[in-house]
Order: structure tokens, then sequence, then C-alpha cells
């Protein structure tokens, strides 16, 4: 949602006074029911939480941290921590560079523990926050907005929300890598991808079929999604090598898939050509080492830090959502031919 006006100013956020104000009720009286006082009346507390509803309060969780004398907050110094997502390990870098600290937390693909992160860091009042969206309703965020949130979405939009983003093209790296196979002579092509309720997911395997429509091939047993789970993808890459007309060549829709689809195919006495959307530092200590569709997570991580200080600076800017290009990468597995 973009800002109102042009001053540039962030949006003032309601106060516990703004609160007490529209209450007809003493300053106090809001701190006690916002602090869960049982002694409060209920003819007040309704009161309260009517005022709260109508101004869009949300609690400064640093002022009741700085009375009771704790954070809520820990710090982790560790070796790595964004190793294995290297958006995150990109942001870090650009965040250092522009004299920021990032404080991270997984939200495990979980779409209640993601709001419960995101909701968290607001009462925190972070400068901003950039977000890799796994809910599909971020309503709760429309609030947060409008008070000042300064917020950019890395890898896929927020659905329903009008907010700076940054994300791969996942549409021309899949057409690059079925293009690719095609030319090497594969007709049938497989594609196992990720769960579908993921905007990723979702874009990469709905391209993944206009591919195979568009050369008039067969969708009947080529393409596989869901959860990432050992066992359903072990499942999917069997379902693809089998029948009378079996796969020669396997997409992978993340690094965390090609990484199992792999792990399947070492069994199979047969050469599967395989390309892998996303980079890993695996995929050269292989043989043949993982052809891949490289996402630039530099441009990525640099481009989203760019954004969201433009947006802290100017909260009243026009949304921008960038598209990053992605690059083939030939490395030898999607340079097998098919059997004769």
């Amino acid at each position: 949602m973009q800002a109102e006006g042009n001053s540039g100013r962030r949006p003032r956020r309601p106060t516990m006074v703004d609160v007490a104000r529209e209450a007809g009720v003493a300053l106090r009286t809001v701190s006690r029911v916002v602090n869960q006082d049982p002694t409060v009346g209920p003819e007040l507390v309704e009161r309260v939480h009517a005022a709260i509803a109508a101004l869009g309060y949300r609690p400064d969780e640093r002022a009741r941290h700085l009375r009771l004398g704790v954070t809520g907050t820990l710090g982790a110094a560790v070796r790595q921590l964004s190793h294995v997502n290297p958006v995150l390990r990109a942001v870090e870098r650009a965040a250092r560079e522009a004299g920021l600290m990032v404080l991270a937390a997984s939200t495990e693909d979980d779409e209640r523990l993601e709001r419960r992160v995101v909701e968290s860091m607001c009462r925190r009042r972070f400068d901003g926050i950039i977000l890799e969206p796994i809910g599909v309703d971020h309503g709760y965020l429309l609030p947060e907005l409008a008070a000042g949130l300064s917020l950019v979405a890395v890898d896929r939009p927020v659905l329903g929300l009008d907010v700076d983003s940054v994300i791969s093209d996942n549409v021309a790296g899949i057409e690059a890598a079925y293009a690719h196979l095609a030319a090497f002579g594969h007709s049938r092509v497989a594609y196992i991808g990720d769960d579908e309720r993921i905007y990723t997911a979702q874009e990469r395997a709905k391209a993944f079929r206009a591919c195979v429509a568009a050369r008039g091939g067969a969708l009947d047993g080529m393409a596989y999604t869901g959860r990432i789970e050992r066992d359903r993808i072990r499942s999917a890459v069997a379902a693809v090598l089998e029948g009378p007309s079996p796969a020669t060549a396997i997409i992978t829709g993340n690094a965390t898939i090609s990484v199992e689809v792999l792990r399947s195919l070492a069994t199979v006495p047969e050469k599967v050509a395989i390309v892998g959307f996303d980079d890993s530092e695996l995929a050269t200590l292989l043989r043949p080492d993982l052809t891949v569709v490289a996402q630039d997570d530099t441009a990525i991580g640099s481009t989203a830090i760019d954004m969201l200080r433009a947006r802290i600076a100017d909260p009243a800017r026009p949304v921008h959502r960038v598209t990053v290009p992605v690059e083939l990468v030939r490395r030898g597995s999607g340079e097998i031919s098919p059997a004769s």
C-alpha cells in the first residue's frame, strides 16, 4: 500500500495517549488494558479495545520491554546462518556495506509462524522489514503499512498488498531450461517442483506446462509438485521414469529438490539429463556437474536493501517491482542426449 501525500514524512503511529482520548479514559487505564490487567472492569476494557481498533493502534514492544528491563530478543553470533539461503546472504552483505544490521528469523514455510515473526518485528519498530512471503493472506499488515512500515518482498510478491518487491524471472528460467533440453533432443521432459501454494513454485510449474503445450507435448505423468519431502520426490522420480514412454530429462523447481532428485537418480542405470532451478555449492561436486538456472542473488540482495532504504527515506514514493534476470549455466548434466 502506498502512503498518501508527498511530504516524504513517515506517518505518525497512534499512541496510548490517542487511545485514551478516543476511549475517554485515563492513560493509565489504557496501559492496564494493553497489559491485560484483570482488575480493569469489562466496560472499560470494551471501550479501550474499541478505540484501539478504530485507531489501528499497535503496542510498542520496545516500551514494554524497557519497563521490564528486558528486550525479548536474543542474539546468536554463529559461524554461518545464511549459507542455506543465498538471498539472505546477499541481503546481509548489502546491509553491512550500507552500515545496517540485519536480524533474521526463519519462518519454516509456516504461515502462522511467519505472522508471529513479522508482527514481532513490527512491534519492535524495526526500521524496515525484508520478507520472503509464505502466507497467502497478509491483510494483518495493512495497519502497519498505513502507520509507515517500510516493507520489501523478495523472491515473491506479497499477494494482495501493493508493496515493493524484487523477484527472479521465473518464467524465463523455466523456458530456458526447457528449450535447452529440447535442443539436445529431449521430447519427454518432466518437472518436479515445490508446493504450488508458494508463488515461485506456481510460476515455475505454470511456465513448464506452457512450454510442453507450446511444443505439442503430453503433460500426463510429466509434472509433479508438492511439499519438499524425500519420499514424495522419490516417488515422483520413479513415476516419470516408469512406463512405456519414460522421461529422458528432468527440470527441478529449486536447489533442495535438485538434491533429492539426484539422490534418486543415483540408483538409475540410465543417463537422465537434469537442469535445476537455483544454483548451489553442491552443483560443482557432481559428475557430471549440475546444469542450473542461476538466480542473481547478489542483485536481488542489493536491490532489496536499496529499495528498503529508499522507502524509509521517502514513504510516499511510488511502489517499485523489479524482476532480476536469470542465467542458464551449462555444466554437463543438462547436455546429455537421450539414449537411442
